[in-house]
């Protein structure tokens, strides 16, 4: 590694769109947070000694965004939502990239899972929303 390199992280250069509708009002501090929902490898080990290894097949991803109080994206999510419950036609595709890391994780099918809790108080809050996914996939 060369001696004095510096490397610079910018939270406005993270970009989240679900489908044509390019996320706005995102929380003060962490935003987005990606989890595999499967348990990517898996192992046992014998009364022997031995170990066998299995690959989880589940590539589905849990991404939880969190968004200011009055955010227009969750007005949209809250749409989305409703939408899937009335009719089942809730889904949308998610891309999240790093502009300046070169991470991208992209789905084509995703829903929002549940409404955040409602919550008011002397200070705008902050809402989780918790969004689910059909087969995604980090790259860089």
């Amino acid at each position: 590694m060369a001696a004095g390199t510096v490397k610079t992280y910018n939270s406005r250069q993270v970009i989240i769109t679900f489908g044509t509708h390019a996320v706005s009002g995102l929380a003060d501090d962490s935003f987005v947070t990606i989890e595999e929902k499967g348990e990517g490898v898996l192992s046992k080990t014998g009364c022997d000694g031995e170990i066998a290894r299995a690959v989880d097949p589940n590539k589905q991803y849990t991404v939880k965004l969190a968004l200011l109080q009055m955010s227009d994206t969750a007005k949209w999510l809250r749409s989305m939502y409703k939408k899937d419950k009335t009719t089942g036609d809730g889904l949308f595709p998610i891309l999240v990239k790093d502009l300046r890391g070169g991470v991208v994780f992209s789905t084509d099918n995703a829903w929002v899972q549940k409404q955040p809790s409602w919550v008011r108080g002397k200070d705008t809050n902050n809402q989780e929303w918790s969004i689910e996914t059909g087969e995604g996939e980090f790259t860089e």
